[in-house]
């Protein structure tokens, strides 16, 4: 609950702190601009507000901070209807002020909610039931690895924190059933893991040598 907390706040600090320029940079999902990535953590503190507002109470419990995640190997092209309509809602913003307030408004909402809910409640989301606390773990994940997209193309702009980055490897690790070379940093075991950046050769061969791993990256989280 705590990192869910602090990776969301440091999120939404590195955004506030982007200069309207910035907007017009590249993120690092396909087909993004830093804009459209915002324009979507908006649709995520959404999101988060929903679910923590649907109880289920007595349904029986059918996922965990890691099977939330849906898994397929096919990278995004920002080119499906809902990535689609992403951008265009982010267009229709115009100026990077509003986007700005739209997200401190609704995120800090959304950070209130999750410090009030109870970890042990039981909640449905996208026909799935877990804890309030899984489904919050399962968001460090999202927070982190969006973290990491706002900054990719953007030098000066502050990264994920450390323990966020440690803990979102270890889900991914978790997701993927089988951890990363320990020679990889837990920046590059994201990004390679989620089809965020090419290995290099040697970094192939160290995936090769764990097996199956190599073979079924990368791993697209929805």
């Amino acid at each position: 609950m705590d990192l869910f907390t602090a990776s969301w706040a440091a999120l939404r600090a590195a955004v506030a702190d982007l200069r309207d320029e910035d907007f017009e940079q590249p993120s690092g999902c396909a087909g993004w601009l830093v804009r459209d990535l915002v324009c979507h953590l908006v649709i995520d503190a959404q999101d988060v507000l929903i679910t923590l507002a649907t109880p289920a109470d007595t349904a029986p419990l059918t996922a965990d901070a890691t099977t939330y995640w849906q898994v397929t190997n096919d990278p995004p092209t920002g080119e499906d209807p809902l990535a689609a309509l992403t951008v265009r809602l982010a267009a229709a913003y115009e100026e990077p002020a509003l986007l700005k307030f739209h997200l401190d408004d609704v995120g800090a909402a959304a950070g209130r909610a999750a410090g009030f809910a109870d970890p042990r409640a039981r909640v449905t989301t996208q026909d799935k039931v877990l804890t309030v606390a899984d489904y919050l773990t399962a968001y460090v994940l999202e927070w982190t690895l969006h973290h990491l997209d706002l900054a990719a193309h953007l030098p000066t702009a502050p990264g994920p924190s450390p323990e966020s980055l440690a803990h979102s490897r270890s889900a991914l690790e978790s997701i993927a059933g089988t951890p990363f070379p320990t020679s990889f940093t837990d920046r590059d075991a994201l990004l390679i893991g989620t089809g965020r950046r090419t290995p290099t050769d040697r970094e192939l061969t160290e995936l090769s040598e764990l097996g199956s791993l190599a073979g079924r990256l990368p791993l697209v989280l929805g």
